[in-house]
């Protein structure tokens, strides 16, 4: 399986975690926002339906803003998750 892709778009890494079960979305989420600096905006899009439980939670206990959550409307099952790292 190749590795997921992290790309910025403009002041946004946007990292693709489609087609990875639970725990690894939130796992490589988390390892993600550790190389980021305070500040930085990350959209996470996922596909594992625990997703939405997980990614919230890491964001509550890792100090994390979860700016906004939206199930993708064109790819049922798929959410993306905008998270500004806490300082």
């Amino acid at each position: 399986m190749d590795a997921p892709a992290a790309t910025p778009d403009g002041d946004v890494l946007h990292y693709d975690l489609r087609g990875l079960k639970c725990p690894l979305p939130a796992m490589k989420t988390r390892r993600r926002l550790k190389d980021l600096s305070p500040g930085a905006l990350i959209a996470v899009t996922t596909s594992d339906p625990l997703a939405i439980i997980d990614i919230p939670h890491l964001c509550r206990e890792d100090g994390h803003l979860l700016v906004k959550q939206d199930a993708l409307p064109d790819t049922p099952g798929q959410h993306r998750f905008l998270i500004r790292k806490g300082g």
